[in-house]
């Protein structure tokens, strides 16, 4: 699995619909699969075609967020549940912090980044200023989970104008990107030379979550204001689909660079690689970082909005999906891709890459795992 020295500034698109149509052992599905792989090893990040998706959906779902969150704060509070580790419901501003300003692995990537692809400065971050949501979507296990409160029921918000239209609408696009990224565990698997249902079996009853976030860019659309500090997430595979303003970067693993990202209009969703991906493949794959910080485009589409539609409220929603591995997984590197994962980072030392000191990937529950990352951006109590 050779690396290119100079990698392409344009994420890979790979088209799911190959892979649903064709006959798994064609050559077009074998070599579409090999693509996701090698896109998630070289940028830990990609975009996917599913025609099955429909943009309405993502529009019917920005509308009822950006409505949601306009709410006052007194009626979002009712939905927080802080002692469920914020895992359900509503999350407010300024409560989440970004990881990297405080883990000494995450600020030696900056280090190493050149100045002028560095995220905006997050070392004396204080915690981030946006909302978010945690919808649900999981098939319940026919056991008894050992981490019931990463696993709770859903809240629906009670106002009358957002109650009837809430459950369908989420469930709706929840189910389009979920269906979407199981797709792409499987390409991904038999890109790896696994079989194709490894990642998708070991995430089955995960608790995976639709997880919108809100901004509002009325108190924070200065230019480079920062509204998710640089981080990685801590799941397996995060889903996007296009938010009405710009401001996402990535940083691809091979490139070094700020990636802006763009998502074709149409059937397009973006995905990142996330850590429970990073900890099977033995760092083969490497979770993505990114952030979200208001830039010129942000600013321009502020204004055309303000304009345009002068009667919406002027909140940035992104239209995100955390697919996780089930909780009472037991999570270890797959032997054969952490073999290849020494292989790379041989290559990319040989490229004059470094990656810093060697990831270690010791075998623990999923469950252990979301809780340990949960404490270091502030999430759940520490004792």
């Amino acid at each position: 699995m050779s690396l290119s020295h100079e990698v392409s500034m344009d994420l890979p698109v790979i088209d799911l619909d190959v892979f649903l149509q064709q006959p798994r052992d064609s050559p077009a599905v074998q070599a579409e699969c090999a693509k996701a792989a090698s896109a998630l090893i070289t940028y830990g990040a990609l975009v996917l075609h599913d025609s099955r998706v429909s943009e309405h959906d993502n529009d019917t779902f920005l509308d009822l967020l950006e409505d949601y969150f306009a709410q006052p704060e007194e009626e979002l509070k009712k939905d927080e549940r802080p002692e469920l580790a914020y895992q359900i419901g509503v999350t407010l501003e300024n409560t989440e912090k970004p990881k990297c300003a405080v883990d000494e692995p995450c600020l030696r990537v900056i280090e190493r980044l050149a100045p002028s692809e560095r995220p905006l400065d997050i070392s004396a971050h204080s915690p981030d200023p946006k909302c978010r949501f945690f919808w649900r979507m999981v098939e319940q296990p026919p056991y008894e989970t050992q981490f019931p409160g990463l696993n709770a029921a859903n809240i629906t918000p009670e106002a009358p104008h957002i109650k009837e239209r809430w459950g369908p609408v989420m469930n709706q696009w929840g189910t389009s990107m979920k269906n979407a990224v199981e797709g792409l565990t499987q390409m991904t698997a038999v890109g790896l030379g696994l079989p194709a249902d490894t990642f998708k079996d070991a995430g089955r009853y995960g608790p995976h979550l639709l997880a919108p976030t809100a901004s509002d860019l009325q108190k924070y659309g200065q230019k480079d204001t920062i509204l998710a500090g640089f981080h990685t997430d801590l799941n397996f595979l995060t889903i996007h689909g296009r938010s009405r303003y710009p401001g996402l970067h990535i940083w691809a693993r091979n490139t070094g660079k700020r990636i802006p990202v763009k998502i074709p209009q149409g059937n397009y969703l973006l995905v990142q690689a996330g850590k429970q991906l990073e900890h099977l493949t033995g760092g083969l794959v490497k979770a993505g970082y990114h952030e979200v910080v208001v830039n010129e485009r942000t600013v321009q589409v502020i204004k055309e909005r303000k304009t345009r539609l002068p009667d919406r409220p002027l909140i940035r929603i992104s239209s995100t999906f955390f697919w996780h591995l089930s909780s009472d997984y037991d999570l270890a590197p797959i032997p054969e891709l952490a073999e290849k994962a020494r292989s790379v980072r041989a290559q990319q030392f040989n490229l004059g890459r470094d990656e810093g000191d060697e990831a270690q990937y010791p075998p623990m529950k999923v469950g252990e795992q979301v809780s340990n990352e949960l404490k270091h951006i502030a999430l759940m109590a520490t004792s």
